[in-house]
């Protein structure tokens, strides 16, 4: 399986502010990210709608794209200088059929983000905005200093008047 994979995965650098994902495209690879952090946004109207982050030591990939083969929805844009490595779906599942025990290594990375993915709807319905700050504080404390804040109050279902005037409560608070 290491072997198969060194010759198997590729590399990709983007800058700050590159597009991995265009809406109207199919996601054909799923990458790990090495270094950087990105986030996945819808567009409705003018108004962009994060709808999560990614960073060091994450897979990313637009879901419903890359496994049912189909145009995605989503953007995926770079919000650091990243270093990528990925595989394309042909290759992934080659992989699943040929390395049984790769299996195994995806059942669990798909049981970590399942239960984030169930942690951020919970937050997301059941939270108060200053809650949703600070599970957000909580949970993802760098965000805070990596992201703008006009991202993360989209992804947290604020206005980013809210989320500042929630943020800085919070600090005055002695």
């Amino acid at each position: 399986l290491i072997l198969h994979l060194q010759d198997t995965v590729k590399y990709r650098e983007l800058k700050k502010g590159d597009l991995l994902l265009k809406a109207g495209h199919v996601c054909r690879d799923i990458y790990f990210i090495d270094a950087g952090l990105l986030r996945c946004f819808y567009r409705r109207q003018e108004l962009e709608v994060s709808s999560w982050f990614m960073k060091d030591g994450d897979v990313i990939v637009s879901v419903e794209s890359f496994y049912q083969r189909k145009v995605s929805y989503e953007w995926i844009q770079a919000l650091e200088d990243c270093r990528l490595f990925y595989i394309s779906y042909e290759e992934l599942y080659h992989i699943y059929r040929h390395y049984p025990e790769f299996n195994f290594i995806s059942r669990e990375l798909t049981q970590h983000y399942y239960i984030l993915w169930t942690q951020l709807l919970y937050a997301l319905r059941m939270k108060t905005a200053e809650e949703k700050y600070g599970w957000l504080l909580e949970r993802f404390p760098d965000y805070v200093l990596r992201i703008p804040a006009k991202h993360l109050a989209s992804w947290l279902g604020i206005s980013e008047y809210h989320f500042s005037y929630v943020k800085n409560k919070r600090i005055a608070r002695p």
